[in-house]
Order: C-alpha cells, then structure tokens, then sequence
C-alpha cells in the first residue's frame, strides 16, 4: 500500500547552504548534506547493510540493529552542539559522519562510517573536513575520537588529513585529539585531492 504520510518540513535552522556535491576518489559522483529528522528510515537501512566488523568498529560491539531510541537521537541534532552530515549517493545513504560537543569544552567527539563496498575512497576524509568546515565557526576547536587499536581505516583517516593528531593507547583503545583549524598540511590534502580528482574526471571525460 503506498504510504500517504507527508515529508517531514526541514527546520528553519536547518543548514541548507552546507549541503555539496562532492566526487570519492574513484570518481562516483556523491552528494553529502546535514542530516534531518526525516532521514531515520535511511539511517536504519543504510546500518542494517554495514557488515558486523564495520558495526563493531563504529559501535565497539556487535549491534545489529538501532533502537528506535538511537535513531532519533542520531538523526535529531541542534547543528551546533550536535552536528551530522551523510553521504548519498543515487539518494541512498552510503556513509555518515556526527560530533558531539563535549559539555562546557570547545571540543567535540567525532564518529563516521561508510558502507563497507565503499570504503578506502576517501569518503571518511570528506565526513572528517567538512565537520571541521561546520564546527570551527560555532566555536568547536578540537576533535576527539576513540577508535579500537586495530581500526587501521580509521586511524589513516586521521594521519592524511592533514591535522596535528595526538594519539594515546590505553590497552586495545586509541585516543585521538587534535585542532580543526587549517594547517599547511591539510590545505594541501585538499589541493592534492582536487587535482586527483580532476585527472580522473578528464579520464572518464576527455573533451
């Protein structure tokens, strides 16, 4: 039966001018926005198809499905204490990226993943920078994270950003802090990335 609900209308505050179409490094043409309140039912079907490993390193344990309590939590965010973007691509979520202020600090807790078949294109770098690009202007000045010793994806995403990563190792979990404002380094993560993606655009599209 076809469904007569109406789509939920996207709040006044809702960062509409944050939402880009961005390309991965093998060329798929993606669009990444601020998550809504409307996009639980995407949330829910894009984790039910992440593999149990790639749910074990998001969630440091096997959690097969949301509860519905999570999927509002995670979809219901203020964009400026709790701020998340997802990555779609032909309109279905393929990743997902949040922080979450630390209380009375002006750092924040970053968390993101990407559907497995499309990890390892850079998608987790995007998440990372644009985070960065919407918090540094509400106040948010350091990134946090914790990430299992193994979780070698997540920690590459971290070491080629380009940023000033401190890590500390408390048995098999990381810890990762370092600022969000622009270094040398990670403009030229950036510049080196758009020229990538140029020469493989002029390669799929030769004038």
């Amino acid at each position: 039966m076809e469904s007569t609900s109406e789509p939920m209308p996207v709040p006044r505050d809702y960062p509409a001018e944050l939402a880009e179409d961005v390309i991965s490094e093998k060329g798929i043409r993606l669009h990444m926005r601020p998550i809504r309140a409307d996009d639980d039912a995407t949330l829910v079907n894009f984790h039910a198809r992440l593999s149990s490993d790639s749910v074990y390193r998001r969630y440091f344990s096997l959690h097969p499905v949301l509860s519905d309590a999570e999927v509002r939590h995670l979809t219901h965010v203020d964009y400026v204490d709790r701020f998340a973007f997802i990555v779609l691509l032909d309109g279905v979520m393929i990743g997902v990226g949040r922080y979450d202020r630390i209380p009375g600090t002006t750092e924040a807790e970053v968390a993101f993943v990407v559907e497995d078949q499309y990890q390892g294109q850079g998608i987790g770098l995007l998440l990372l920078e644009h985070l960065a690009d919407a918090a540094l202007p509400l106040g948010i000045t350091t990134f946090t994270a914790e990430t299992q010793a193994g979780n070698r994806d997540m920690m590459n995403v971290f070491y080629y950003s380009g940023y000033v990563v401190e890590t500390t190792l408390d048995e098999e979990i990381i810890s990762v802090r370092f600022p969000i404002a622009p270094t040398d380094a990670s403009r030229e993560v950036r510049a080196r990335r758009a020229r990538m993606i140029a020469e493989l655009l002029a390669k799929q599209d030769p004038a």
